[in-house]
């Protein structure tokens, strides 16, 4: 049986290290289970989730040339879609992309001009706050001779 990336196998748990813990699978081979992999939730103490001789079910994430093989626990896991809770503009939630907010403006998309003159004048706002931090270095005298 051939390892590809993105087949679900079991294997198992040969060895628990600080970042990860290494799986034999079927064929004879190991892979490696980085910590991140484990599980959803951040993983202090891989020890918490897992222990030398468990048999687990894991994706193939990466085959590297050099034999490598990047494994995943958490997404060999079948979990039903989520749905994404939907943001309420009545609650007063910005767009995304509008970092100022939308105080006194009316909710409608802006148009290229608007967002190019938005984005010039934020230029040249921060250009010129960073001229002044730059020539207070200098001793006021910036780049005159």
């Amino acid at each position: 049986m051939s390892i590809e990336v993105g087949s679900k196998l079991q294997g198992k748990v040969t060895g628990i290290t600080h970042f990860g813990a290494f799986v034999e699978l079927p064929d004879g081979k190991t892979g490696l289970v980085h910590i991140s992999e484990v599980a959803d939730k951040y993983v202090e103490d891989i020890n918490q989730f897992l222990s030398v001789g468990d048999e687990v079910t894991v994706k193939v994430m990466k085959v590297e040339d050099d034999g490598k093989i990047g494994l995943s626990i958490r997404k060999a896991q079948e979990r039903p879609k989520e749905e994404r809770p939907r943001s309420d503009r009545s609650k007063g939630d910005r767009p995304r992309g509008d970092r100022r907010g939308n105080a006194g403006r009316s909710q409608r998309p802006l148009s290229f001009e608007e967002k190019m003159n938005r984005f010039m004048k934020d230029s040249e706002e921060r250009l010129s706050s960073l001229r002044k931090q730059t020539d207070s270095k200098r001793g006021g005298g910036g780049s005159r001779r």
